[in-house]
């Protein structure tokens, strides 16, 4: 118990640490929090424009984030302590890592939010780029609210960001036709897409 107080404080810490950082070189503004179910699993999926993104969206989330990170930071001195202890856990590049999509079912049974960024890597245009399928294999595989989240702005000193949450998407028809992880993907990439231009 005492370990896992000790994660979950560290976790806050470094919420309140990455908000101020955040704050002072960013104009910070969020949307739609009021679309994350207070309760159950939920699969949080954002585009992704920078390294900054996955501390971004654990600020401006009410509830406390899981988010993949790549299996190579895990790896290094430091980080291989830290990672684990702020909620994040190692995936090899493309998503397509078993034990990471078994930890991700897991974490959405159990009740948490897991923070995907379906396109896999940053995006260098800015532009929405296609998802992989491992975010249509969770959305498929468990009862997870599917929200999802877009990121707008410039990370330029000064200048605003903002993260827009949309309301749940409805998989229960495609969960019952048994799609494919990739029709499930491309819809949660569509309504990523949608918050990104009703915004504009």
């Amino acid at each position: 118990m005492k370990g896992l107080n000790n994660k979950v404080n560290l976790y806050r810490f470094g919420k309140m640490v990455c908000g101020a950082f955040l704050k002072s070189m960013y104009r910070i503004e969020v949307k739609g929090r009021e679309n994350i179910p207070q309760t159950g699993g939920i699969l949080l999926c954002s585009n992704h424009i920078n390294n900054f993104d996955p501390p971004l969206v654990g600020v401006a989330a009410p509830r406390d984030v899981h988010f993949m990170a790549k299996a190579e930071l895990f790896d290094m001195p430091i980080l291989k302590t830290l990672l684990p202890n702020i909620n994040a856990f190692p995936v090899k590049r493309g998503m397509s890592d078993k034990q990471a999509l078994r930890n991700g079912l897991n974490l959405l049974k159990e009740g948490k939010v897991l923070g995907l960024f379906p396109e896999g890597t940053r995006s260098k245009t800015g532009e929405l780029g296609q998802g992989l399928a491992g975010a249509g294999f969770f959305a498929l595989k468990s009862e997870a609210a599917v929200v999802p989240c877009a990121i707008k702005g410039q990370y330029k000193r000064g200048q605003k960001v903002t993260v827009i949450f949309g309301k749940p998407i409805d998989f229960s028809e495609m969960r019952e036709q048994k799609a494919s992880a990739r029709d499930a993907t491309n819809l949660i990439m569509l309504n990523i897409e949608k918050l990104l231009k009703e915004s504009s």
